[in-house]
């Protein structure tokens, strides 16, 4: 592999993901821990604040349920220029009828081309879903794009370099509990946000359903990483539900983009929350 990581190129996602946090990062920063060595993020998603924070931890554990989204990150970390060429053909081939043929490919066999086939579908789909149906088969249209860059080769050679330090796992979020242990570990949980209202919820998004009890049970796991001094944070809707579960903590405000909307009047600015285990000391702006 040929790429470096420059500060004016670092790692970023090369997926697009359903409430992806990388317009967030700026709104987020003050709230990181100062120090940890050790990085957990048990719903990796689109995986920015992994890239964001890298070069500040010394190992990862990346981990979600979405057996497809945990082989790409390995295969991207393990092969990226094999996915390159994959992707490549991909791009060559692009159009309305390959990208039905493509998604109605549901027993791939090699990791790779299972791997090259979700980043392709998620960069030419509607909005760069990703949406099962009650099978696990993915199921969004293609999306209204001329060009889309279906393979984006330096952003994937960099976030490979930066997966390096990375043990990605396929596992529920409350295996976290036999990983981190004490304040050199630092865990970040971006879990399906609780629904504000009966329309809003995005966790029919994928088979594995994320409700209220589910909520309760990562509010029972943040509580006992915090009793062991994990420094420990996680995002979700402003909502009375949240607000109530978390008590006790450190509770913040941030402003972020609804951009998931069938309304496009209902898009826009909208309250959510950022809650951490310890206390968070903002620097004043004159």
């Amino acid at each position: 592999m040929t790429a470096i990581i420059t500060p004016d190129l670092s790692p970023r996602p090369f997926l697009k993901w359903a409430g992806g946090k990388g317009r967030l990062i700026e709104q987020y920063r003050p709230y990181f821990p100062k120090q940890f060595r050790y990085y957990y993020e048990p719903f990796l998603g689109g995986g920015a604040i992994f890239f964001h924070l890298q070069n500040q931890c010394y190992r990862a554990v990346l981990a979600d349920l979405n057996t497809e989204l945990v082989n790409v990150y390995q295969c991207v970390r393990d092969d990226v220029e094999a996915v390159i060429e994959l992707l490549q053909d991909h791009q060559a081939h692009h159009c309305h009828d390959y990208y039905y043929t493509i998604r109605a490919q549901t027993h791939l066999a090699s990791p790779l081309s299972r791997a090259a086939r979700l980043i392709y579908l998620n960069k030419t789909c509607f909005n760069g879903l990703y949406r099962e149906n009650s099978k696990g088969y993915f199921n969004v249209p293609m999306g209204r794009y001329k060009n889309p860059k279906v393979c984006d080769v330096l952003t994937l050679q960099q976030a490979a370099i930066a997966l390096q330090r990375a043990n990605i796992t396929c596992e529920e979020f409350t295996a976290i509990l036999t990983r981190a242990k004490n304040g050199n570990d630092f865990v970040y949980f971006d879990p399906p946000y609780h629904p504000i209202s009966p329309t809003s919820s995005f966790t029919s998004y994928s088979r594995y359903g994320f409700g209220a009890r589910d909520q309760e049970r990562l509010q029972q796991t943040f509580a006992e990483l915090a009793e062991r001094g994990v420094k420990v944070m996680v995002s979700n809707s402003d909502c009375p539900f949240i607000r109530q579960l978390y008590d006790g903590f450190y509770i913040h405000n941030i402003q972020a983009t609804r951009a998931i909307n069938s309304n496009a009047k209902r898009r826009g600015k909208i309250s959510e929350l950022v809650i951490t285990s310890y206390p968070v000391t903002l620097e004043k702006t004159h």
